[in-house]
């Protein structure tokens, strides 16, 4: 016989018992056990555990549980029950009487998703996922209902994370699930602890501890995440833009270091994500977030946060610019003003591929073989058509000082009427001409070497100029010769 046939007997706790039959293999489980159908019974699974050796242990936990059960009853919402937690209802038996796994109520999986489903848009957007705000607030206030009547008998999560806790896609109902790895509390004070924990949801003072000692200490700090993530569009309370570049603290580290970034005053390590709308979420909210995640703050019980969501969800503002928005304070919908700003990032984006991408100067597109060449070939043509108009203002520079005394010769009459002074200033005018237009053309000389031919020109400019002052003022030229 198959283990899908086996027969278990099933032991409830008003005293009865009966003989149960295995179904189909729902899920091949994780590290606890498989699940099955109860082919017994209709919306009951089974869970059969791996490890047969740890029967005792199972046994008095289960008991421990089916005893001490939560009111958290189905709610019937248009007709339809709805299960809200999967805590067993009868522990099975093999035939040798070990204790090998309990029964469950049925969940339709095709009717609900994690609850990260619903915490991050993009997913929320693909799975259909409604984008009602208020529907996220429900969510929380139905994880934290959940919480505070586990808390009131006693019994903690531990191991409380999105990926644990699954919503209806239709209402925001929420189921938990693997009920068996809580922490569970017996008769007489006895203790039944968990067997899973996970980081980014351990608190900081329980870094040091193990699941097993976990309790609602740490049930309160990832509840409080969770209610952030959800009422922040996915955002974690200790992530954020870190101040300095370096060596980057993962999210678990950033918790032990109490590196909060949302709270009254600034962090040491971190800024607050951009995109996080904190600064919209209501005064009371944020004081109990405050508590939450600061040093030697009393963290909200599940209690607390369950009354104050219900008193969000009786006070919301809708949003006239979006009916999915709401809004807390007079600032106005938080929501709006980060899809603006997601918006206006786009478009930047947008713009910035729009806008030619260069290297060293050129565009890319530049860069291609083809226009490289094209490129190459109009900078040596206006390269040489720089250098043709140099050298011809060169040359006739040259020839202009060259027959200056005759051009001077031209005008000796005028000159000399104005007198030596006026002459003098003129040549002082001439020389300073000479310094601007040589320091003009300088810089575009194409070789150094060249610098000290134009050091002679302007000599020579100098020379020529004192020469036609000379022939004007019929001055002997002797004092030019080179040779007496």
């Amino acid at each position: 016989m198959t283990e899908i046939e086996q027969t278990y007997l099933a032991l409830y706790p008003d005293g009865h018992n009966e003989k149960i039959l295995l179904g189909e293999l729902l899920h091949k489980g994780g590290a606890a056990g498989k699940i099955y159908l109860d082919a017994s019974h209709q919306n009951s699974v089974a869970k059969i555990f791996h490890e047969k050796e740890r029967s005792g242990t199972n046994r008095r936990k289960l008991e421990a549980m089916l005893l001490n059960r939560p009111n958290i009853p189905a709610i019937n919402y248009k007709g339809k029950e709805y299960i809200q937690i999967t805590w067993p209802t009868a522990l099975l038996e093999d035939a040798q009487g070990y204790c090998v796994g309990y029964l469950m109520p049925q969940i339709d999986t095709t009717e609900a998703v994690s609850l990260d489903h619903l915490i991050q848009k993009a997913v929320r957007q693909k799975l259909g996922l409604t984008e009602r705000y208020e529907a996220r607030v429900f969510a929380a206030f139905n994880i934290a209902t959940i919480v505070a009547k586990l808390h009131a008998c006693g019994h903690y999560i531990v191991d409380l994370k999105p990926s644990n806790v699954y919503v209806y896609k239709k209402n925001q109902l929420v189921v938990a699930f693997d009920c068996d790895g809580f922490s569970i509390r017996g008769e007489n004070g006895a203790r039944y602890p968990a067997e899973f924990v996970s980081e980014e949801y351990i608190y900081p003072e329980g870094m040091q501890l193990t699941c097993k000692e976990m309790g609602e200490e740490q049930d309160k700090f990832a509840l409080a995440v969770i209610i952030f993530k959800l009422l922040n569009e996915g955002i974690h309370p200790f992530s954020g833009t870190p101040r300095q570049t370096g060596d980057m603290l993962s999210i678990q580290e950033r918790i032990a270091g109490y590196h909060y970034a949302y709270g009254f005053w600034p962090d040491n390590y971190q800024m607050p994500n951009p995109y996080s709308i904190h600064d919209y979420l209501d005064k009371d909210t944020m004081n109990l977030f405050e508590r939450a995640f600061t040093k030697g703050g009393e963290r909200p019980t599940a209690l607390e946060w369950q009354t104050h969501l219900a008193y969000l969800l009786d006070h919301l503002k809708p949003c006239k610019k979006d009916k999915n928005h709401v809004y807390f304070t007079p600032k106005g919908c938080g929501l709006c003003i980060v899809a603006e700003k997601c918006k206006e990032q786009v478009e930047n984006y947008k713009k910035q591929q729009e806008e030619p991408q260069t290297v060293r100067g050129l565009s890319i597109k530049e860069l291609a073989t083809e226009n490289l060449s094209k490129t190459k070939q109009e900078k040596e043509q206006i390269q040489n058509m720089r250098h043709y108009v140099l050298y011809s203002s060169l040359v006739l520079y040259a020839l202009f000082f060259t027959f200056l005394y005759k051009i001077a010769s031209t005008f000796k009459e005028l000159l000399i009427s104005c007198g030596i002074f006026t002459q003098l200033i003129l040549v002082v005018l001439f020389i300073i001409g000479i310094n601007h237009f040589l320091a003009f053309i300088t810089p575009i000389i194409p070789n150094k070497k060249y610098h000290n031919i134009l050091s002679m020109l302007q000599i020579y400019g100098y020379i020529c100029v004192l020469i036609a002052f000379t022939v004007v003022n019929g001055m002997p030229l002797d004092w030019f010769r080179l040779v007496p």
